[in-house]
């Protein structure tokens, strides 16, 4: 398998069960997966969510903040036990994980821009994976556009990757809506991002932000940077190695 610098992006809805607590067996399967890829030579950026719905989770609260301050707050606590479970869990194969918040001002800045990714390219080099996050305890720009995934598209552009993996938790694109028409087809393979393809897309998962349209926004950013995007079902991250071999996993949007 050719030596491949990717970036996988994990939703809320894939850290987390239907009771909004840590699915702790699900993050253990991921790192799993992403410290053997990085084992083998490929070079891992993981964009991970879930920060506002641990914090939510770790704070005893009910159910997720509905204002802007209590989301922040949330990220705030939520961060951390995130941090805490990835830096645990990947310790156990004596993989180093970094830690990178931002915000999209610093992708507006050039000189900003050029010492992110200088700090990307040097955190490669020494072996670790970088975690991204938005720092959503300043900044409110993803809190009210969505998830992770346009910003997982922006990180795939900056560092020049060769792949974005999406895990979510449909197994991919369908035609129609599978749970009310149980003739919808999943689409395998996109080659290009039309009006048709955008009208499929839409509707925001219950824990995560980001819905479908999101994630076709993400696969436009980084196929008009030469980027191929795969949308796959995060339940199974095993399958990520199939992704790699070549093989039809969920949807793929061509560069």
């Amino acid at each position: 398998m050719e030596k491949k610098r990717i970036v996988v992006k994990v939703g809320t809805s894939t850290l987390t069960h239907k009771t909004g607590k840590t699915n702790i067996a699900r993050i253990s399967d991921l790192v799993n997966v992403l410290a053997d890829l990085h084992n083998m030579g490929h070079e891992i950026i993981l964009v991970s969510s879930g920060a506002i719905a641990i914090g939510t989770s770790r704070l005893g609260l009910k159910r997720k903040p509905d204002t802007i301050m209590g989301k922040q707050a949330a990220a705030a606590v939520g961060q951390g036990e995130l941090m805490f479970l990835y830096d645990k869990f990947f310790g156990e194969y004596d993989v180093v994980v970094s830690q990178l918040l931002f915000t999209y001002d610093a992708l507006e800045n050039p000189d900003n821009k050029e010492h992110l990714t200088n700090t990307f390219n040097q955190l490669l080099e020494y072996g670790s994976i970088p975690v991204v996050n938005e720092n959503d305890s300043v900044s409110i720009e993803e809190l009210l556009n969505g998830d992770n995934d346009c910003l997982s598209a922006t990180v795939a552009e900056l560092i020049g990757a060769d792949m974005l993996i999406l895990l979510t938790d449909t197994d991919g694109l369908y035609d129609g809506n599978p749970s009310e028409n149980p003739e919808a087809r999943l689409i395998d393979i996109v080659e290009e991002i039309t009006e048709e393809i955008e009208a499929f897309a839409g509707g925001a998962g219950k824990r995560g932000t980001g819905g479908f349209m999101t994630k076709v926004k993400a696969a436009k950013i980084a196929t008009s940077a030469g980027i191929p995007v795969v949308v796959m079902n995060g339940a199974d991250p095993k399958k990520i190695y199939d992704v790699l071999n070549g093989e039809n996993v969920g949807t793929k949007f061509l560069s």
